[in-house]
């Protein structure tokens, strides 16, 4: 059971929650170029966040605080827990701010896959690190495709939720899949079976009917 996070499991986008308290003036000027093409997602991310002048604690913070996951989430996780199914969070986005908002939220032991943020001794972000890339183009950063390549090669059925272009290329190799939003656009496009998301109640019961298949 893997899913996207921003606009996903929690239901704001809280790469731009933190961008919009805390950002550099410019982040808006350098997300337009993404959405013009100009920049990879990748790029946009790390130029936003290096020129972020708040420290780790503030922004984690303030994700706590403004943050939250989708109805069911909660519930989706314990179910998996209860019955030994991976559940992960796989995503583009910054480690750091998604383990904000699983410790806040009560999650803290669910599985990760993003981008590691390194920290310098201010706590304010120095770097990245990209452990789930293609070794072939690691200059895309990870791949959410790659993921559940790796589930389904262990023998997992993948249910996926996501919601962007970078979740598209995930879908596309899952077994079930849920989307909203861009990439439901793009499922339709391409001819991709999916089941609509607004929330974790009806992949819960995907899950559930599924395991009590098997």
């Amino acid at each position: 059971m893997l899913t996207d996070f921003d606009d996903t499991a929690a239901v704001q986008n809280v790469a731009e929650l933190l961008l919009r308290q805390f950002g550099h003036p410019s982040w808006t000027e350098v997300r337009e170029r993404f959405r013009a093409g100009e920049l990879s997602l990748k790029d946009y991310q790390e130029i936003t966040f290096l020129q972020m002048p708040a420290d780790k604690s503030a922004m984690q913070a303030h994700v706590r605080a403004q943050a939250g996951f989708r109805p069911h989430f909660a519930e989706l996780w314990q179910f998996c827990q209860d019955n030994a199914i991976p559940m992960c969070i796989v995503s583009q986005g910054l480690d750091f701010y998604i383990q904000a908002l699983l410790d806040g939220s009560g999650q803290p032991e669910l599985p990760v896959y993003a981008v590691a943020t390194r920290f310098d001794e201010r706590g304010r972000i120095a770097g990245y690190g990209y452990d789930f890339a293609y070794p072939d183009a690691p200059e895309l950063g990870n791949s959410k495709a790659l993921i559940v390549q790796r589930f389904r090669e262990r023998g997992h059925h993948v249910f996926y939720v996501g919601d962007g272009r970078s979740d598209f290329e995930a879908g596309a190799v899952a077994d079930t899949v849920f989307a909203h939003r861009q990439m439901a656009s793009m499922c339709d496009a391409a001819g991709i079976p999916y089941h609509p998301f607004t929330d974790f109640g009806p992949v819960l019961a995907a899950v559930r009917e599924y395991a009590n298949g098997i």
